[in-house]
């Protein structure tokens, strides 16, 4: 039965939003349940997290730790994990009572921040191709989304460019780094250059480090650590990533007191509170030693190259990611065409394989239209019998 419109004739969903339907995530994900496809699309793993914070959540619930709502800020344990975390591995120091929010993922944080920070019509800059929640928030904020493109072989920022694209109207700059999806890490240079322009034309700056213990090359470098950005830098991660714990939902948000005091004024309106028991296990995850930390790593390392090597023997031109857990190709060498999108909707049918097209991370589909994204987070049997399938293609 066909819905009947409004009565008023208007559309249900607000004109900002109109662009946005069902995240290509969900679809790829339905159409590889659909198919019976090897699932490389959707940045999930295929194996949960350490059993210790697996086992430390079970326990919080079965002494009652969480089971109600816990504090709004989050529970001090893991904002004091998160403020330790952020001194362990990046000399920031932080007030786990006023510098730290727990949010439910990093999706609700960037959206918390940018409803906080992004008055209508203020211009968001960041990165293109765009991890899809970014240009949704952006619009739920009312901004306007302004893309620096970062174009293939390197991926690398233009920082001429990024100089040219601020304007009077400028409120923030929204970062990823590692970036999601092509798998770039700032260099020092591009990060000190990128703070200068901040401090200069007095930017706010919102990073999503959610990568931050997935680098290959180069080394992460948090942007509130450079001079000038302390205070006006806005850092979100979150444990999906670093614990392959995706389906907990448990992330953070950190900065000066007046900053995360602005973010929690809206997130408390979002989902008010979240993943109660959840909390007590992540806080125990952070201060996992650093063996967790570097093997972890390796592994991912170990897996983006068995991937990379693979798809460059199907026949792809690959970009070797330095950092996350996805890998960036592009299809032209393979003579099936330049469309990623139609590629990506026949590869389930013709190799029993699922990636998702890079076209979607785009505000103009054309820029990455021949460009598709693998997923790398998977044990590594599965990934051998994906590259022996994807080997089809050049068959």
């Amino acid at each position: 039965m066909t819905p009947k419109p409004p009565p008023s004739g208007r559309p249900l969903l607000a004109p900002r939003l109109a662009a946005f339907g069902t995240t290509v995530f969900a679809e790829m994900s339905a159409l590889a349940a659909r198919t019976g496809a090897i699932n490389l699309g959707q940045g999930f793993p295929d194996t949960d997290g350490p059993e210790e914070v697996r086992e430390a959540a079970v326990r919080a619930i079965r002494e009652g730790r969480g089971n109600q709502y816990p504090p709004g800020p989050g529970i001090p344990e893991l904002r004091e994990a998160v403020a330790a975390h952020q001194h362990r591995f990046h000399g920031i120091t932080l007030d786990p009572g006023t510098e730290v929010l727990v949010t439910a993922g990093a999706t609700e944080a960037i959206a918390a921040t940018l409803l906080a920070l992004v008055e209508p019509g203020d211009e968001v800059i960041a990165f293109e191709p765009y991890y899809d929640s970014y240009a949704a928030g952006i619009a739920l904020a009312g901004g306007h989304r302004v893309p620096l493109t970062l174009r293939a072989p390197g991926f690398r920022p233009d920082l001429d460019r990024l100089a040219a694209l601020i304007t009077p109207r400028t409120r923030l700059l929204l970062l990823n780094s590692p970036h999601n999806p092509t798998g770039m890490v700032l260099t020092r240079e591009e990060a000190t250059e990128i703070a200068r322009l901040a401090v200069a034309h007095d930017l706010l700056v919102v990073t999503d480090e959610v990568y931050e213990h997935l680098v290959y090359e180069g080394e992460h470098l948090p942007l509130a650590t450079f001079p000038g950005m302390r205070e006006r830098t806005v850092s979100i991660s979150s444990s999906g990533k670093t614990f392959s714990l995706t389906g907990w939902k448990v992330g953070w948000v950190t900065g000066s007191a007046a900053l995360v005091s602005a973010v929690r004024t809206v997130k408390q309106y979002l989902t008010f509170v979240s993943a109660g028991p959840f909390q007590y296990a992540v806080a125990e995850a952070l201060r996992l030693p650093d063996a967790y930390f570097d093997d972890f790593r390796e592994d991912l390392r170990r897996k983006r190259d068995l991937l990379c090597d693979g798809l460059a023997e199907a026949g792809f031109a690959v970009h070797r990611p330095q950092g996350t857990y996805f890998v960036t190709t592009d299809i032209t060498p393979l003579g099936l065409g330049d469309d990623g999108t139609k590629f990506c909707l026949a590869l389930p049918e013709r190799c029993g394989v699922v990636a998702v097209p890079n076209a979607v991370f785009y505000d103009d589909p054309d820029a990455g239209r021949p460009l598709v994204r693998f997923a790398f987070c998977k044990r590594e049997d599965v990934l051998r019998e994906a590259v022996d399938r994807l080997k089809r293609l050049a068959q």
